[in-house]
């Protein structure tokens, strides 16, 4: 018997790489009738764009533990996705001034509770990895062997390919409009061509484009859709393997790219870009360019000859506390996983996991992955998800 295209067990609205990971780990629970709906291509939204950083410095633990569960599953991605989705192990170094020492201790004590392989290094074994770096400002380091950088667009479709290949439908080019709703109770998604698909469970992983279809129900998912730039950089010379570099005294991450380049992230969010994820420049602004030219020549005065090689911008989709909402909706049937603020790809198959455990179970698996932190209510609670060690300008991005 072959699946009706109008009716399934889960259907899934987003196919950038939360939606492709949470129907990759639906099918692994077992749970085969699965439609994502997509309407573009998988991953031609906000996944295409990300810088790719992999790390577990997380100050908030159920982070931590998503990001190091998470690193099982890129590192291994050839055995459990059957593809190489472009994980490169490089190293991830933290570097944080003499007022962030003790929160950096606090909570590298964290992450290795929850599992993350992290140590505090010396300056001189910084020095040895980054030979370029002025690294005088820096009170303290942080180093994690397994972090590097990866593709989200090639693991977002590693998880779409491998979903299909146990059974679950992909279907591109198709606008969710609605998300029907019959006594509390998902009944089904209305598509924009008027059709529609019937189904007990909604997954709801469309990052900003989730807010409008919540707010149909009277659910307010607070995002606000930041504009990031992204600088990419010619070193001029040949730098060998370097890890990235999470600069917290300037606020900047440099992270290696595969063909000998360099990669350039602001990490000072305190004031966000708003912007419309339909709509918006793709590419860094004047202002932006200089700041990052006098970023970079600051932390990295070592390179002879530096140049910028390209630019361009994605789009954020930010909670009021900066971490994502993985979490029932008050509707029977409806799970929402949005608002990932920049830590989506590093945490994906995590993220995946526990949307099939909400979807399955109604809880998470994971001890260390506690489902109250992740919750929708939180913001309406007044109860946000914050670090209890952060660092000082850096807010609630490590």
């Amino acid at each position: 018997m072959t699946a009706h295209p109008d009716i399934a067990e889960v259907v899934v609205v987003g196919g950038g790489i939360e939606g492709c990971a949470a129907a990759w780990a639906l099918t692994r629970r077992g749970v085969t009738d699965v439609t994502v709906v997509e309407r573009d291509t998988v991953g031609s939204g906000g996944t295409g764009k990300s810088s790719g950083v992999v790390r577990c410095h997380y100050g908030v633990s159920s982070l931590a533990a998503m990001a190091t569960r998470s690193l099982d599953v890129l590192e291994n991605a050839e055995d459990v996705l059957g593809v190489d989705v472009g994980f490169r192990r490089t190293g991830y170094v933290v570097g944080v001034g003499e007022q962030d020492v003790a929160a950096l201790h606090a909570s590298l004590a964290d992450q290795r509770a929850v599992g993350v392989r992290t140590e505090s290094v010396g300056r001189a074994e910084v020095a040895a990895l980054w030979p370029t770096a002025d690294l005088e400002p820096f009170a303290a380091f942080a180093w994690e062997e397994r972090g590097g950088y990866g593709d989200a667009h090639r693991t977002a479709q590693g998880f779409a390919g491998a979903a299909r290949r146990a059974g679950a439908r992909l279907r591109q080019g198709t606008t969710v409009a609605a998300i029907r709703v019959t006594g509390g109770r998902v009944t089904g998604v209305e598509l924009a061509d008027g059709s529609h698909i019937a189904t007990g469970h909604v997954v709801l992983a469309a990052g900003p484009w989730s807010v409008p279809l919540l707010a149909d129900h009277g659910i307010d998912l607070p995002i606000t859709v930041h504009r990031e730039q992204i600088v990419l950089v010619d070193p001029g010379q040949p730098l060998g393997p370097v890890p990235v570099f999470s600069d917290l005294v300037s606020l900047q991450y440099i992270r290696p790219e595969g063909d000998g380049g360099l990669l350039f992230g602001n990490s000072d969010l305190s004031v966000l870009d708003p912007a419309d994820p339909d709509r918006y420049r793709n590419r860094a602004d004047d202002s932006f360019l200089e700041t990052a030219v006098d970023k970079i020549g600051t932390r990295l005065p070592g390179l002879a000859n530096p140049a910028v090689s390209a630019t361009y911008a994605g789009c954020y989709d930010v909670t009021p506390d900066f971490n994502p909402v993985v979490s029932g909706s008050g509707i029977d049937g409806l799970v929402v996983a949005a608002g990932f603020s920049g830590h989506g790809f590093k945490i994906s198959p995590a993220v995946g996991t526990l949307v099939a455990d909400l979807v399955v179970d109604g809880t998470s698996s994971d001890p260390d992955i506690r489902t109250e932190d992740l919750r929708l209510s939180r913001f309406g609670d007044g109860d946000l998800l914050t670090s209890p060690h952060p660092y000082v300008g850096a807010g609630q991005m490590r």
